[in-house]
């Protein structure tokens, strides 16, 4: 496998199957402080809690405090159950030299929680990128621009993994070639905002794909 390659990772929906979670969270808040029963999760995918704040609750600080507390709290009792096939990937990553990050939009709370259930994620990554280390949240590619500054990676050899619409967009921005997974939208969602799309892991050859690129 070409050592020159650097594969950039999402975490939920990518690396652990959280989204669902995640859209239950937020379509509550949705419904209680927005009158917006139904789909409010799928409206902010991908984006940041700062971001969120800025353009629903925008000078509400009361508000922006409870739900930042009651999003800490759900966090801390979510399942982070890794999306099927990512270890056995990672593994092989990491046993042929190609550099990873994960790049997400969580901040550094949430990470820290997820540590604390698998305390041996850090063993596959060589940097991470949270929100707390960026201003400018997906779909902007200023945090997949970061990664590969931090990874010394020419963004021609990078290859990003998503599941969101923000997310994809992020990588495309960057210029960098995206890899679209279908844990969260359905595959005609998100076909034609990615170069390729899959499932899951499983079965997924990375170096043939990396070949063709080359070819």
């Amino acid at each position: 496998m070409d050592c020159n390659v650097a594969a950039l990772f999402d975490l939920d929906g990518v690396i652990v199957d959280t989204e669902f979670q995640y859209s239950i969270y937020w379509d509550n808040v949705g419904a209680q402080y927005l009158s917006e029963p139904d789909h409010f999760g799928n409206k902010i995918k991908g984006n940041t809690l700062r971001q969120i704040f800025e353009k629903y609750f925008p000078g509400q600080d009361d508000i922006q405090q409870e739900i930042a507390k009651s999003l800490d709290e759900w966090e801390r009792n979510m399942s982070y159950d890794y999306i099927p096939g990512i270890l056995e990937f990672l593994k092989c990553l990491r046993k042929n030299g190609v550099r990873t990050a994960i790049v997400t939009s969580s901040n550094d709370e949430k990470m820290t929680t997820l540590y604390k259930v698998h305390p041996d994620i850090k063993l596959y990554f060589d940097t991470i990128v949270t929100a707390n280390q960026i201003t400018r949240s997906k779909p902007d590619p200023e945090c997949y621009l970061l990664a590969a500054r931090l990874l010394r990676a020419d963004i021609l050899n990078c290859f990003v993994f998503e599941d969101s619409l923000a997310g994809l967009a992020a990588g495309r921005a960057a210029g960098m070639t995206v890899i679209g997974l279908s844990t969260t939208l359905p595959y005609s969602l998100i076909e034609d905002k990615a170069d390729i799309v899959i499932p899951d892991f499983r079965k997924f050859d990375f170096e043939k794909m990396i070949s063709a690129k080359r070819s």
